[in-house]
Order: structure tokens, then sequence, then C-alpha cells
């Protein structure tokens, strides 16, 4: 629930732009402005249709990806905080978004499905989250091998993603990557490229029925 009085608000600049948020949501990173430039990029290759964001925390990737675009936005986190913090981000840039609180797994319909994907899940061992003691643990606690919402990330991609779609998932690095090669196979996935950035890495993903349309691992490059 939320507090009777709510912590101080506060605001940093990401792609440009102030995005809001308090201290029961994870501070926005500036290194995954990257993520939604890569995102945008596929935002001219990918079929018409709306765009899905989990794990949204303040909903910072996701409309910066989508900002100009005219494409409906989705935004779906467990936190109620994070929601309301995407909520208020969402009409100060004006971009038309749908905030869902709750799990991703129950929040979207059976028939739904999405141009493009993106997911920011915590991705932080149980063990480690110790090292970021400002940052809130449901943010960040991935469980014991910091993959367990990354696994859900890729249940609901391969789920909600329409063909000729693509999904950008957000990891610790590239070994996590490698880590969910089979986990993807398994969900009729295949990772098409991963990038690592300087903050963490993201895979790019699309069924493996499109075949090999939508790109190549980064050492084939």
């Amino acid at each position: 629930m939320l507090q009777a009085t709510e912590p101080e608000a506060r605001s940093t600049t990401f792609g440009g732009r102030s995005i809001g948020y308090d201290e029961r949501v994870l501070t926005p990173r500036p290194w995954t402005e990257a993520q939604s430039a890569w995102a945008r990029e596929w935002l001219d290759r990918v079929p018409a249709g709306p765009v899905l964001e989990v794990c949204a925390g303040a909903g910072h990737i996701g409309l910066l990806a989508v900002a100009g675009t005219g494409r409906h936005l989705v935004q779906v986190d467990a936190d109620l905080h994070a929601c309301v913090w995407a909520s208020r981000n969402a009409r100060a840039w004006g971009v038309d978004s749908d905030i869902r609180h709750g799990g991703m797994s129950e929040v979207l319909l059976p028939d739904e499905r999405f141009a493009l994907v993106i997911a920011d899940p915590p991705y932080l061992t149980s063990d480690g989250v110790g090292q970021f003691p400002e940052d809130p643990l449901t943010a960040i606690d991935g469980g014991a091998d910091g993959l367990d919402l990354a696994r859900e990330c890729l249940t609901v991609i391969a789920r909600h993603l329409c063909r000729g779609g693509v999904g950008l998932l957000q990891l610790r690095d590239e070994g996590q990557g490698r880590d969910l090669e089979s986990d993807a196979a398994e969900r009729g996935l295949t990772i098409a490229e991963s990038r690592q950035l300087d903050g963490g890495a993201v895979l790019l993903l699309h069924r493996t029925t499109d075949g090999g349309q939508h790109g190549q691992h980064a050492e084939d490059r």
C-alpha cells in the first residue's frame, strides 16, 4: 500500500528528459538509454502494434523507446510505487501508456500480442543484493542464480510476441545470456544478438519459427 506520507520525490535526466521516482523505486541507470535506443531502432523494422515493457520500474526505458512514435505502450510492474511513478512519467512525456500493476504472467490477456517486448528484470543473485543496500530489494533480487525473473520474462515474450516481433531482455552480463540459451530454446525463442554495455547486457530475441531474419550473435557479426 502507498504510505500516508510519500518519500521525497527525486528526478533524473534520461534521454534528455526528466524522469521522476523516489527511494522506493530503482534509480534509473544512464546506461539503459542504450537499451531504449536499440528498441527504437527495431520499431522501424517490426510490424505495427503495441509495445510491452515488463519489470518497468519508473517506466523510463519504455518511454524513451516509444516517445514520438505513436506506438501504444503497456507497462507492467509488480510494485505499486513503481507503477505510480511510471504513470506520472508517461503523462509528463505525453506517451499513451497503459500501466498495469501485478505479476507479468497475470496481468496480460492470453490473446494480447506485441510487436516489441522490453524486459528489465532484477538479475542479481539473492546472496549478492547486500552490495546495494540503497536499492529496493524486489527491484534487484533475481533469486538464487539471478535469473528467476529473467526466465519468467522469456515465458512472457514467447507467449505475447507477435510474428516478426522482437524482445530485448536486460541482464547483468553476456554470461547470463549464455546461461539462458537453453531456457530460451525451450520456449521457442532464439537469442539473435547480445550486446555488452557499460552497465549490463541486453539480449535480442525472436521466435525461432521466424528464422534468422532479425540478426546474429555479436561474435558472428
